[in-house]
């Protein structure tokens, strides 16, 4: 299957910090990890204009997002059983499964928590996840 390539006008992980503001009045407790999820623009690099349902299935549906605060326990593990030679920062974009994660408004912005044995894998670019 080939990767549904969206038409940015700038950067997308850019774009969502500048976006999102400032989160230092936020802490993250425990290995919860705060994502902002990925809504896609509304046309693709073919010139494709998604319909308004697309947005709203970014919202409910979305399994991509950008990771903005890390709990102080997140990916960290003493036994060394869960997160063998894996780094997640501030920036990375994660996929989980939208069910994994509460989802919640902050500074005007759609999030997801999750913990972080709920986190799959990490790709470069959210156009990748579909």
């Amino acid at each position: 299957m080939t990767q549904r390539l969206m038409k940015h006008e700038e950067d997308p992980r850019e774009r969502m910090l500048r976006d999102i503001g400032p989160l230092d009045r936020v802490e993250i407790f425990n290995n919860l990890v705060l994502v902002a999820l990925y809504e896609r623009p509304e046309t693709t690099k073919g010139g494709i204009i998604l319909p308004e349902t697309a947005k709203a299935e970014d919202e409910y549906q979305g399994k991509v997002g950008l990771v903005v605060k890390l709990g102080p326990t997140a990916f960290k593990d003493p036994e060394n059983k869960w997160f063998v030679d894996q780094d997640v920062k501030i920036g990375d974009w994660l996929v989980f499964h939208a069910s994994d994660g509460r989802r919640i408004d902050l500074n005007n912005t759609k999030f997801r928590y999750l913990q972080d044995t709920a986190i799959k894998f990490r790709v470069d670019h959210p156009d990748r996840v579909w």
